[in-house]
């Protein structure tokens, strides 16, 4: 996920156009390199976002990696394209979604299908007076737009993600999480500065109001540095009881897949707000794709499937 957004909106109907011949441009021999299937047992390897060519028919293969297609979440929406803002739009891939449902339905391999919802923090909320209720609120309306969205399609992976990341969504290129502005689409601060407690408050709106309203899990897509920018490092940073889907480390090269949750040259995934590797709410890891470390495919991920629970 991690990128620039406004090129990702100019491009996406090229990298729909191209996944393939993109495909083809890594290096021919990665897939002869690598194990048949992913490792060790319980984990998957999955992609996000942006469409990726899976070849071959049904049961389907991860692509220049061999072994199961293990999943594929995308984006149910996110704030910006909500409320209608010049920056909004929409990252998924019907055709990958079919793909990853196929496999988990009819021949029970990987997680299917799941979904992240763009998070808008406090800053860009259009009813925002400053205090941690209208925060909290402001998430859970986020949520239940997440939960209409995601009714509009299958849904095997019982995690609600939301993504909070910088950069932003133009106008508001920190999406709120650090800056109010005079109105969600304007793109000009009122005031700099949110407080941590508001930030925690909008996220912890979204997921009360998942466990209320739905029988799914909440979760956060993050990195470890991005999270203590947004968050701190104090009692608001804290999410030990939250599943976690990280994207640091990453990798171009798709021949150092990893194994477990450890990249085959060493680097191993961060998680962060008190989740660690060995935690039961270490779920997923975007390791290559991400940002300015694109591998020319798409947005691949190890995925622990034997920790939902």
């Amino acid at each position: 996920m991690r990128r620039t957004w406004l090129a990702v909106a100019a491009c996406l109907a090229l990298v729909l156009a191209s996944a393939g011949a993109a495909g083809a441009a890594v290096t021919g021999t990665a897939a002869e390199r690598l194990p048949a299937g992913d490792r060790p047992p319980g984990f998957w390897w999955g992609t996000d976002s942006r469409p990726v060519t899976v070849p071959g028919g049904a049961p389907y293969r991860m692509p220049h990696l061999g072994g199961a297609y293990g999943g594929y979440i995308g984006m149910a929406g996110n704030w910006a394209y909500w409320l209608g803002c010049q920056g909004g739009f929409i990252a998924s891939s019907r055709v990958n979604a079919a793909q990853a449902h196929t496999n988990y339905v009819t021949y029970h391999r990987g997680v299917g299908v799941g979904a992240y919802w763009f998070m808008g923090g406090p800053g860009v909320d259009p009813g925002y007076n400053g205090t941690a209720a209208e925060a909290s609120a402001w998430g859970a309306r986020q949520a239940a737009r997440a939960l209409s969205d995601i009714a509009n399609g299958p849904f095997d992976y019982k995690v609600v993600w939301m993504d909070v990341e910088l950069p932003g969504v133009a106008p508001a290129h920190d999406n709120g999480w650090s800056s109010v502005y005079i109105s969600p689409c304007r793109g000009v601060v009122r005031t700099r500065g949110v407080p941590v407690a508001l930030d925690h408050a909008d996220v912890n709106g979204f997921a009360v109001y998942i466990a209320a309203h739905s029988p799914y899990k909440a979760g956060v897509y993050s990195s470890a540095g991005v999270w203590t920018q947004i968050f701190g490092t104090g009692r608001a940073a804290s999410i030990p009881d939250t599943y976690e889907w990280t994207y640091e480390p990453e990798t171009a090269s798709l021949a150092d897949a990893p194994s477990g949750w450890c990249l085959r040259s060493g680097g191993c995934a961060q998680f962060f707000g008190g989740v660690t590797r060995s935690s039961r709410y270490a779920l997923m890891w975007q390791w290559s794709g991400g940002g300015g470390v694109s591998n020319g495919v798409g947005d691949f991920d190890q995925i622990d499937g034997a920790r939902l629970g």
